[in-house]
């Protein structure tokens, strides 16, 4: 059961930092049980996942020792109008959201609005004083299309920040640009967000 709202105490202070993750449906997803595992070693954070559906086709959920949100939590949770609604409370809770990998398929929603699942919904939601990173991965091809590049600035016009994507032979066996960058790479620039704003990133 999500806990909310009961976890927003307001007489207890605030010891956590509270990173929300979002995993899409390229094959890069299958490092989220490392991405969660390295995460987890900054101390003083607390994570919690959101998942697209296609995403779940790579990675084993037994794999994850945080709690994962799918699109059929956000319908579980609401029966009513006094529920609470998923994708306003993850908002809510998160001082940080992470999302890696990003697909080409959501990169293209985030830029034109589309919130048409769980993830979106939140990234539409989303709080803009709040730090948002996004891990561009896919194939070569799709990263060269044109569109890429004015999708990936739309965001960053957004306020959100890239992980640039890096070159290495992708698993569908191309050799380019377009892969998810390294965990270590994206583990510190968490901890760079986290120095920034004064946060505690002893590991």
């Amino acid at each position: 059961e999500p806990g909310f709202p009961a976890e927003s105490s307001s007489s207890v202070p605030q010891k956590k930092y509270r990173v929300l993750v979002g995993v899409t449906g390229s094959v890069a997803a299958l490092k989220l049980p490392l991405l969660i595992t390295e995460l987890l070693k900054i101390t003083g954070l607390e994570v919690k996942v959101v998942t697209t559906e296609r995403a779940k086709h790579f990675y084993n959920a037994q794999e994850i020792p945080v709690t994962l949100y799918s699109d059929e939590d956000e319908w579980q949770l609401w029966k009513g109008r006094s529920d609470p609604v998923l994708h306003i409370e993850l908002r809510r809770w998160a001082d940080l959201m992470l999302v890696a990998p990003l697909d080409a398929n959501t990169l293209a929603k985030l830029a034109n609005g589309i919130c048409d699942n769980l993830l979106t919904c939140v990234i539409r939601a989303w709080d803009l004083s709040k730090p948002l990173l996004f891990c561009p991965a896919m194939n070569t091809a799709m990263w060269e299309h044109p569109i890429t590049a004015q999708q990936v600035e739309q965001l960053k016009g957004f306020g959100y920040t890239e992980i640039p994507c890096v070159v290495k032979k992708l698993v569908c066996g191309d050799e380019g640009r377009g892969a998810m960058a390294e965990v270590w790479t994206i583990v510190e620039s968490v901890k760079r967000i986290l120095e920034e704003r004064d946060l505690p990133t002893q590991s």
